[in-house]
């Protein structure tokens, strides 16, 4: 079959695409798989860190953590799909145009819900769910800062921020992404690359700051986001866009009562039960129009390079998918 292989870890140039990778089969499904028939994969930054070696994976290796297609065959233990559903699913490998997966983490795609749909929510989706249900219970009343708004796991965390009854502040970069943040929701715009943002924080908050922060970007955010904390505030950072978070004095959290949590979605989804109810919710949001999944660009496996380029070098207005023939 057909698949992106990554036998080094570095740039864009070990990114290979292979024909001659061992396609798995119905007879070779461990207990408890799914072998699905791919027509979508989803990029995120997670893939460039395993590519980079960033986070360390057994080479060689199919790179994607998700994907959506349409199920090939089961294990004889499988129940909860079937030959011919169209499924949308979290696990290592996606770049490929067959995927043996754990059913723990396969969900049937509602009517409504395409698999493009399937393809560009599921792994931002659930983060973005974990992150406002589970990290932090996001209530009526709360004000919350979310950066890198207009990308896809921001911009869902905008959205479902505004759904639970929050004001919503949001960082981006350029007047395109600014409107993109507006457009979802955000209540306002801070544009990190012309004010600072923890003094406008405090501004449009009366002096309070925000009760949570959610950041994805690391780094190059960190401070601002620990200074932009409320009276016990939560920091929730839950990505390094800009590179790892520094080590933290845990005493600089006395001041104010501030909590910083490092929450990481597979935390929350390790029983078919935690990934069901993430997925049901989520699903239910986007068939009744309630969320919105903007897709940013598509590419073949072939341009895999360029999806990297693009997500690495911040352009991305929302998501970026692999079409898979």
């Amino acid at each position: 079959m057909k698949a992106i292989q990554v036998a080094k870890t570095g740039g864009l140039d070990v990114l290979t695409v292979s024909s001659a990778v061992s396609r798995p089969t119905a007879a070779s499904l461990a207990p408890g798989q799914v072998l699905v028939r791919n027509a979508f994969s989803g990029v995120n930054f997670i893939d460039t860190y395993h590519r980079t070696g960033l986070y360390t994976l057994p080479l060689p290796f199919i790179p994607g953590r998700e994907g959506a297609g349409v199920v090939e065959a089961v294990a004889p233990d499988v129940q909860h799909v079937a030959v011919g559903d169209r499924v949308a699913w979290l696990g290592p490998g996606s770049y490929a145009q067959y995927t043996a997966v754990n059913g723990i983490h396969v969900a049937k795609l509602p009517a409504g819900v395409s698999e493009e749909t399937g393809a560009a929510a599921l792994l931002q989706g659930l983060t973005a769910l974990s992150l406002v249900n589970l990290a932090y219970k996001v209530q009526v009343g709360d004000t919350v800062l979310v950066h890198a708004a207009a990308g896809g796991t921001g911009g869902l965390l905008v959205q479902l921020a505004k759904l639970r009854g929050a004001t919503v502040l949001a960082t981006t970069s350029s007047d395109a992404k600014a409107a993109e943040a507006k457009r979802l929701g955000a209540d306002h715009v801070i544009r990190y690359d012309k004010e600072g943002i923890a003094e406008r924080v405090r501004e449009l908050t009366n002096g309070k700051g925000v009760q949570a922060v959610f950041d994805g970007v690391g780094k190059a955010t960190f401070e601002a986001s620990l200074a932009s904390l409320a009276r016990r505030g939560f920091l929730l950072t839950f990505g390094n866009a800009s590179g790892k978070v520094p080590e933290l004095d845990l005493l600089r959290l006395s001041k104010g009562c501030v909590y910083v949590a490092r929450p990481t979605l597979f935390e929350y989804i390790k029983t078919a039960d935690e990934f069901n109810e993430l997925a049901s919710e989520l699903f239910s949001l986007l068939a009744v129009k309630k969320l919105e999944i903007r897709v940013h660009a598509k590419f073949s496996l072939e341009q895999v390079a360029e999806a990297h380029k693009e997500i690495e070098a911040g352009k991305t207005v929302g998501k970026i998918l692999l079409t898979i023939d």
